[in-house]
């Protein structure tokens, strides 16, 4: 199982990469459509047109993209329209799915640990930085082999 899920990892991972320089695009303030719409010249009629609604609607279209309120069918249908295809994804903010899971692991692994030895010290067992490291190294490890729900609370 372990294995099936790090080859898993390893596949998102890959198919995300792609996605990777595209995290860096700043979207125009006005929404692609517009931007695509006004750059290639086509008025809203035009475009309407293709999309079988009014100039009105293609307005309404265009400020849904821009206020974050439009349907994905809807992205694809104007890229249809504009004879162009919608790509969809996600990119992980920081690197890649094992670098999250990864730093997840770690995080609760650090929780866990420190308030055992917050506990340990109260009755005066403590152990050292060194130990405490170790500790968070091997559950964080233990945390990522058994995919524990626990890494999304």
């Amino acid at each position: 199982m372990r294995n099936q899920r790090k080859i898993l990892i390893d596949q998102l991972d890959q198919k995300l990469k792609i996605f990777k320089e595209a995290s860096t695009i700043i979207v125009p303030s006005s929404g692609w459509i517009n931007a695509i719409r006004t750059t290639l010249n086509m008025t809203m009629e035009q475009l309407g047109d293709k999309l079988k609604i009014t100039r009105q609607g293609v307005k309404s279209i265009e400020e849904n993209e821009a206020n974050g309120t439009i349907t994905i069918n809807s992205l694809k249908e104007v890229g249809d329209a504009l004879e162009m295809k919608l790509v969809y994804g996600f990119v992980p903010k920081d690197g890649s799915i094992q670098e999250l899971i990864d730093a997840k692991a770690e995080a609760l692994a650090r929780k866990i640990v420190l308030r055992t030895d917050q506990s340990m010290r109260l009755e005066d067992q403590g152990i050292d930085e060194n130990k405490i490291e170790k500790s968070i190294k091997d559950l964080a490890d233990e945390i990522k082999r058994e995919m524990r729900k626990s890494l999304w609370d």
